[in-house]
């Protein structure tokens, strides 16, 4: 795939007709959907039908299934993701007529320019934390505008053109594209070892992480995980030569000792976390505020902590924050409940990562209470599977029971000899199993789970879908029907 080189922005307003190369996903219809609102003329087109086709054919898009050279007749703009594969007839008939062609994250720096830039982005929990965000300022009347790798549960949108000065955007690092915003605020929730086939090594990641902080505007704010060394890192350079303007403020939260927001009594009651939280910065001194979130996990409960310092030193008052979060509903595939039947609950996560299954795992086996945790695992991407084959085994090893499907694809060819049998196999005592009959999982896990127990689907790609099936099985047993 590769890394992207950062441009410019370009003025909104010289983009002229622009067309969405799979328009369906999650970032770029939000992107689309703001155009739209703003009066840009837009199309697009996927793979598939959906939904969100359907929506943004509602609102002025003009939409098509399939990808055609003849999309672009009345295109001046071409919009691509990373995912667009080099010989997309799309792409290589704007190339060829020398239409202009922006990655999705340029696309999102023209739609924010001349607001108040909050870019969200880690390794982990860049969803969460901006989804968080983006509801705690609609609760403090800020009305931002916002676009979220995700669907917001409160608005069952992924993105919105508010009315406010607030533009709240998470910013993706798979493939070095964050480095195109030069954000008012930033906020890094976490550096970790990914996307080793575009950056090659760790260093690279933290390399790019540095950079990024160093694009936040003379003046701005930066705000970091102080739990995560490699966030704390890509902090430590920030700053600015004399004469470049006022420097940017630093401000950490988490359960260390030298956080500016410090995190304690993390307690999870049910589907809910309660916290304190302690700000001790000089210019927010607000004491300690007992916080609860309707969603599990300590995780979350750092999550929703990033959202509250950024949020405290926007200027928006503790006590209407904590009602913001109160308030959070969640966002759709973190940690999203999809039902309960036979005393059995059904989540799903979007999980993908060794890091984010251990947390997710950890917040089901609180969830549990004593039942027990069956985890279903699809693998995201060969090259993925192949670093991480070993650390998903042992993550994984925290369920009781485990199920192991094949690896999804995305974008990637098969590389001969990366199954999901590499998992299956370092998952200790042989507890794992490999899944060939999807179709008759939903039945298989029915039979196998009992009352308090919590099955958890995972992964990045479209073991989603088993989720209700999940849930229906379960309701077909307990002889309820509905």
């Amino acid at each position: 795939m590769g890394l992207v080189t950062p441009v410019d922005p370009v003025p909104l307003a010289e983009l002229g007709r622009v067309h969405f190369a799979a328009i369906g996903g999650a970032g770029m219809s939000g992107i689309a959907r703001i155009m739209l609102a703003r009066g840009v003329p837009v199309s697009g087109c996927d793979s598939a039908a959906s939904a969100q086709l359907d929506e943004l054919a509602a609102l002025g898009a003009q939409v098509r299934v399939g990808h055609s050279a003849e999309h672009l007749a009345a295109a001046d703009t071409l919009v691509v993701s990373t995912a667009i594969r080099a010989d997309n007839p799309e792409l290589v008939a704007a190339r060829r007529q020398g239409i202009r062609v922006l990655h999705r994250a340029a696309a999102l720096a023209s739609v924010m320019a001349g607001r108040r830039a909050v870019a969200v982005t880690g390794t982990h929990g860049k969803t969460t934390t901006t989804s968080m965000l983006t509801t705690v300022l609609r609760a403090c009347g800020a009305d931002p505008s916002y676009v979220i790798g995700g669907i917001l549960a409160e608005t069952g949108l992924g993105a919105a053109d508010g009315t406010g000065e607030v533009f709240v955007a998470e910013a993706d690092e798979s493939d070095g594209s964050f480095l195109m915003f030069t954000p008012d605020v930033a906020v890094i929730t976490s550096v970790e070892a990914d996307h080793l086939d575009n950056y090659g090594s760790m260093d690279r990641i933290e390399a790019a992480f540095a950079a990024f902080a160093g694009r936040i505007v003379p003046g701005g704010l930066l705000v970091v995980c102080a739990d995560d060394a490699g966030a704390i890192k890509a902090a430590a350079g920030v700053g600015r030569a004399p004469g470049a303007g006022p420097p940017v403020r630093v401000r950490s939260y988490g359960a260390s000792d030298a956080a500016d927001y410090r995190l304690s009594g993390v307690t999870p009651e049910g589907m809910a976390t309660e916290f304190s939280l302690t700000a001790e910065t000089a210019g927010n001194p607000c004491g300690t505020t007992r916080l609860r979130i309707a969603v599990p996990g300590r995780h979350n409960a750092l999550n929703a902590a990033a959202a509250f310092a950024v949020a405290v030193e926007l200027g928006c008052e503790p006590d209407q924050v904590a009602a913001g979060l109160a308030a959070y509903q969640g966002a759709r595939r973190r940690l999203e409940l999809k039902g309960t039947a036979g005393g059995v609950r059904v989540l799903d996560s979007y999980a993908h990562h060794p890091t984010e299954l251990a947390a997710d795992l950890t917040a089901a086996r609180d969830l549990a209470a004593g039942g027990r945790v069956i985890a279903i695992f699809q693998p995201h991407l060969y090259s993925r599977t192949a670093s991480f084959a070993g650390q998903f085994g042992a993550v994984l090893g925290r369920a009781d029971e485990v199920i192991v499907l094949d690896i999804y694809a995305a974008r990637e060819d098969p590389v001969p000899g990366v199954t999901s049998a590499l998992v299956t196999d370092a998952v200790p005592g042989g507890r794992a199993v490999l899944c060939r009959d999807r179709d008759g999982l939903p039945a298989l896990i029915a039979e196998l789970a009992r009352p308090s127990d919590v099955v958890l689907t995972m992964g990045a790609g479209d073991v989603t879908l088993l989720g209700p099936a999940i849930v229906a099985a379960l309701r077909r047993r307990a002889g309820d029907g509905g």
